[in-house]
């Protein structure tokens, strides 16, 4: 645009625009926020598979047992198989992954290994004996802070262990088989302990009566949980050095053998059982349950067993009183 001063002389005038320079610069922090409002995005869908995919995992294993993850009561989601909350990492060990083998006596870092226990002999097998370990166990569990979850008896076939819930403290979290931590450490104390007798162990896995939603044949049931329960008593066992040989028999229950059976849901019946077995007594169940040890040919491929002639002889005496 051209003007004239008063003098007559023409100046020129040339505007400027710019908007477009405002545009390339000031509107740089909106491509900014836009770039972190996607990779916020990106993040939190990355978090919402990671989410979506242990749901899914823990429905494939709930599914594979034929269960439904609600228990039936109080309609509260199983957590045996759940993560610390607000976390997306797995803190259990993946199943199928290889676990490093641990020695007899060998303890990883935060294990208890009780060098002071001190017995009197490595094989027990009368009343007297079992009375000495029962006296040690107590004292262990003492140690632990479990005095009131322990309680022994001692029977004929050996030394029962019962090592069982109250109102106040768990030995596994409800509705599964992961082990409260002072159960665990209760378990590595008293290994040691067993790795220095010679008696040989059935590990027992109870449950209460509360029972789960699925009622088909394969659904997850106590049977499930309470034989869960005695095979992770087993594994923290022969983590704290329990030999493997040492344990004859890993057994689950249900609720078929309540301890209060007037409360059929007492924290009392929820409990694990070590049997520590005299001499005689493991024989006989290794006996019962493997090869016979007299056998006798009865045609060929066919053997059976030959009877005790003992009891054969009071049989037939009975049978002969009892005649008519």
């Amino acid at each position: 645009m051209a003007i004239h001063d008063k003098h007559g002389e023409e100046a020129i005038v040339k505007r400027v625009s710019r908007g477009h320079e405002e545009d390339e610069h000031g509107g740089a922090w909106k491509v900014a926020f836009a770039d972190f409002c996607l990779a916020l995005m990106c993040l939190f869908l990355v978090l919402w598979v990671l989410a979506a995919r242990n749901q899914e995992a823990l429905e494939a294993v709930m599914n594979t047992n034929g269960g439904s993850v609600i228990a039936e009561g109080n309609n509260s989601v199983l957590d045996h198989i759940s993560y610390p909350p607000g976390s997306l990492i797995p803190r259990e060990p993946v199943p199928g992954q290889a676990v490093e083998a641990k020695a007899p006596g060998k303890h990883s870092a935060g294990d208890t290994d009780n060098g002071d226990i001190r017995l009197s002999k490595t094989r027990f097998d009368n009343a007297a004996d079992m009375q000495e370990l029962a006296q040690v166990l107590a004292d262990l569990s003492a140690q632990a802070g479990l005095a009131g979850n322990l309680q022994t008896m001692i029977t004929p076939y050996g030394l029962r262990v019962m090592l069982h819930d109250t109102d106040k403290q768990g030995m596994f979290q409800r509705g599964s088989a992961v082990p409260s931590d002072p159960f665990r450490q209760l378990l590595l104390r008293i290994a040691p302990m067993f790795a220095r007798i010679d008696n040989q162990l059935v590990v027992v896995g109870h449950t209460d009566a509360a029972q789960y939603r699925g009622q088909s044949n394969a659904a997850f049931s106590n049977w499930s949980l309470s034989s869960g329960r005695a095979m992770s008593a087993r594994a923290n066992l022969l983590q704290g050095g329990l030999p493997a040989g040492q344990v004859l028999q890993v057994v689950g229950m249900a609720e078929r053998a309540p301890l209060d059976a007037a409360q059929p849901l007492a924290a009392i019946n929820r409990r694990i059982e070590l049997l520590i077995l005299t001499t005689g007594q493991a024989k006989l169940i290794a006996n019962m349950y493997g090869v016979p040890q007299q056998v006798v040919p009865l045609v060929r491929g066919v053997d059976t067993v030959a009877p005790n002639g003992k009891a054969l002889q009071a049989l037939q005496q009975q049978l002969q009183a009892t005649a008519p």
